[in-house]
């Protein structure tokens, strides 16, 4: 089936998400992957389940990539180790797999070779290879690292259910860029948040408990508040931790 910009969008509109596009640079970010009829099906019922095998993908906001970005260029899946001493950081195991789509006029493909970057604070709210008000890592790598899309468009982390600090509620970064060094590359960055219930049961746990109870929650956090419900991870317990899968696709202008 052919669609095309203008049909896409008054499908998306359907499901109440062009008012949360984001145009950056030569793409707009877009997550989650989900199957739709045609649109002559759409049109008929909108509300009708979706069963068709060609996807739409929900628009989500990008946001903000934070004063602690550090590219690394560290090229690994496991990020709880400190490559410089062999540390390891404590917590509570988390096995996150990013699904990176491209949006065309027929859906969602994979997209391959994207390099999918991750950071964010260890149990205690402190990030590595930073200078602080707070703290100073200067040289310590420890909870970052970025890996690249296979031939489905995943990327695997083993890390662990980040901490907290003062100011923000429980998030993890990302960032996605294409094709760097043909100086066409674009790139995007947003923010993955957790269920306050389950943080606030997490956090009962050491070593997480010695940081005492945190001060910022989901509702609280203005950068949360724009889009950060589409961007919520839902955790499976896997008996040791716990697993997340995320669908990210990406929308070329």
């Amino acid at each position: 089936m052919n669609i095309n910009n203008r049909q896409l969008s008054r499908i998306l509109s359907r499901r109440k998400a062009l008012a949360l596009f984001r145009v950056a640079g030569t793409a707009i970010f877009v997550v989650g992957c989900l199957p739709r009829k045609s649109s002559s099906s759409l049109a008929q019922s909108s509300s009708a389940v979706p069963v068709s095998a060609t996807p739409a993908c929900v628009v989500s906001p990008q946001q903000t990539e934070g004063p602690y970005f550090v590219d690394e260029k560290l090229n690994r899946s496991d990020i709880r180790f400190d490559p410089v001493d062999g540390s390891v950081k404590e917590g509570v195991p988390l096995q996150l797999t990013l699904h990176i789509s491209q949006v065309g006029s027929n859906g969602c493909t994979p997209l391959v070779g994207a390099i999918v970057d991750i950071w964010h604070c260890d149990a205690l709210g402190v990030y590595s290879d930073v200078t602080d008000r707070s703290f100073s890592t200067v040289g310590k790598k420890f909870l970052r690292g970025y890996q690249v899309t296979d031939a489905q468009g995943n990327v695997q982390f083993t890390t662990i259910y980040p901490g907290w600090y003062p100011g923000r509620t429980v998030h993890i970064h990302f960032k996605v860029r294409t094709d760097e060094t043909s100086g066409q590359g674009y790139e995007f960055t947003s923010q993955l948040y957790f269920d306050d219930a389950m943080s606030d049961r997490i956090y009962t746990q050491a070593p997480y408990a010695s940081k005492g109870q945190r001060t910022q929650k989901n509702a609280d956090d203005g950068i949360f508040q724009d889009g950060g419900k589409q961007m919520l991870l839902k955790l499976t317990n896997n008996g040791q931790g716990y697993t997340a899968t995320f669908d990210v696709g990406l929308q070329i202008t």
